[in-house]
């Protein structure tokens, strides 16, 4: 995984309010009805890209999640894969080289096309032809080849063995398309994507001011009469409109143009808010909260003179006071992180707080004398779209200067890809970045952030992670904190490429009338349309 654009979650560019420019493809496919008894949901998580092999980020798998089918899904409240497109899927002989599936007979896409073993074979080498930079094909790197047997019979030969691959081919980057639609080698339009989900896309209007991006500001879906898998669909319409900022969001549902508003898509203050005027009994909307496996981090770049500097790290690390911080920038509604693999999921250690335990600016003091560096440290820390907006980097500028040790200087850079660019290039010496996972297993917060650099492009890599622990981890299905994850993140903890920060909690906003958003909270991270119902007056 190098994509930058994996962390487009960090939030939106600044657009202005969407248009009905939607391509006439995609408009024509609107029905009687109009959008009027849709359920709509409200997000930030801007999105530009929806073809599979090219979107990788928070925006577009919300979308890819309820269009498309893969072979495997997490189900609400599960954490290990189960058939979604497939019947049945298993590794086959002793080297776990080899993974079989049966797909289930009758499958169709929302065209009519059959959907067959040769759709799946085409999508995962489309998907490795294509490569694209901004897409999700690194995940499905450790496939050699993939053979279909029969129509309803497909092989996947690993060129090392993987026991992560059933949890790759569940998330968004599994997603089947029709090979009779989908060019083999380039990205197809947006509104022409065809899959096999519980939802079709009927129309895309798209925001202005966002260039040749054509970045969607409204996405209307229907129920895809095709499907053929367990979901049962609680609505038969369901429209995302995409949103700037927070504040946007929580004026929609101020203004009724929402039903509800995702996962964190509402400023802290504001959830906390509407959580007391729920009890107060002061308003109509509720707040449904749950477990989320979405990070945060300080990221520093290991290639600068001064963040370079192991011990500038360290004693980053034994100032900066989590709990201080979730109270005053965040109200409280997240949660303290001590490892690069969060709580919740298997193989999780609190490798920062054995090491550092609690802040303590004398030890920090310690550490930087110790390794003769200058006083006090003089360093930049940079942000975009942050959740908390700049109270978070000025919490930690105020913590870091507090101690005496360190002289921060925050910028804010408003243009999300300047900003993805801005760190690929390494012009920044340290900045905040949030991960939400592809697939919840530790893996995916080790080997994409810190092996060999990671999508942060920090220029740090341990031999010890990238060379032996993780090509010996990703063999194994034990994810035990006493383990080769245990070591890689212990590993992290010492050098302190990235500073884990926090837990995010999901919080999910929605109108008295509207159901089912307590089913489809869970850490995987997959928000599951079918689940949203309304109550009938």
């Amino acid at each position: 995984m190098t994509s930058a654009k994996r962390l487009a979650v960090l939030g939106c560019a600044a657009m202005v309010a969407s248009t009905a420019a939607g391509c006439a493809s995609a408009t024509k496919a609107v029905t009687g009805g109009g959008s009027s008894s849709a359920i709509t949901m409200g997000t930030v998580n801007v999105t530009s890209v929806l073809d599979p092999a090219g979107a990788y980020d928070a925006g577009s798998w919300l979308i890819l999640n309820n269009t498309f089918q893969s072979l495997l899904q997490i189900p609400s409240g599960a954490t290990v894969p189960q058939p979604d497109a497939a019947q049945s899927c298993s590794f086959t002989g002793a080297d776990t080289t080899t993974y079989d599936c049966t797909l289930r007979s009758g499958l169709k896409f929302s065209n009519g096309h059959p959907l067959t073993a040769a759709d799946v074979v085409f999508s995962v080498q489309r998907m490795q032809k294509i490569n694209d930079p901004s897409g999700p094909a690194a995940l499905l790197s450790t496939i050699k080849s993939v053979e279909a047997k029969s129509d309803l019979e497909v092989v996947f030969h690993l060129n090392t063995p993987d026991a992560v691959l059933p949890a790759k081919l569940a998330s968004a980057a599994g997603s089947i398309v029709d090979h009779q639609v989908f060019p083999a080698d380039k990205l197809l339009a947006n509104d022409k994507l065809v899959g096999s989900g519980p939802y079709k896309i009927d129309s895309i209007d798209y925001m202005a001011g966002g260039g040749t991006a054509r970045v969607p500001g409204k996405i209307s879906l229907s129920a895809n009469s095709h499907y053929q898998g367990d979901d049962k669909l609680q609505n038969s319409k369901y429209v995302v409109r995409y949103y700037n900022t927070p504040a946007d969001v929580k004026a929609a549902l101020d203004k009724g143009d929402i039903d509800l508003a995702d996962n964190n898509s509402l400023d802290p203050a504001v959830t906390t808010q509407l959580k007391d005027d729920q009890i107060a009994g002061k308003t109509d909307l509720k707040v449904s909260e749950g477990e989320s496996a979405e990070v945060s981090f300080v990221v520093f770049n290991t290639n600068d003179p001064v963040t370079g500097n192991p011990a500038v790290r360290k004693a980053a690390a034994e100032v900066v006071d989590r709990q201080v911080l979730i109270r005053n920038a965040f109200d409280r509604t997240v949660q303290p992180l001590y490892s690069v693999v969060p709580a919740g999921i298997a193989g999780h250690n609190t490798a920062f707080f054995d090491k550092y335990g609690e802040p303590d600016v004398a030890k920090a003091k310690k550490t930087l004398t110790d390794a003769k560096v200058s006083l006090p440290v003089k360093m930049t820390l940079t942000w975009s779209h942050a959740r908390a907006g700049a109270a978070e980097t000025a919490e930690l500028k105020k913590q870091l200067e507090a101690s005496g040790l360190f002289q921060v200087t925050v910028q804010e850079q408003t243009d999300k890809q300047a900003f993805q660019k801005g760190w690929a290039d390494g012009i920044y010496q340290a900045y905040v970045a949030r991960w939400i996972p592809d697939y919840v297993d530790a893996d995916d917060y080790i080997t994409p952030l810190v092996a060999g650099g990671g999508v942060y492009h920090n220029g740090w890599d341990d031999p010890r992670i990238s060379q032996q622990l993780v090509p010996q981890s990703i063999k194994e299905t034990d994810r035990t904190a006493g383990g080769a994850y245990g070591q890689m993140q212990d590993i992290v903890a010492d050098q302190v490429p990235l500073l884990p920060i926090y837990q995010s909690k999901a919080f999910y906003a929605s109108r008295s009338n509207i159901t089912g958003v307590d089913s489809t909270v869970d850490n995987s991270g997959v928000f599951r349309f079918w689940e949203i119902g309304r109550l009938q007056k």
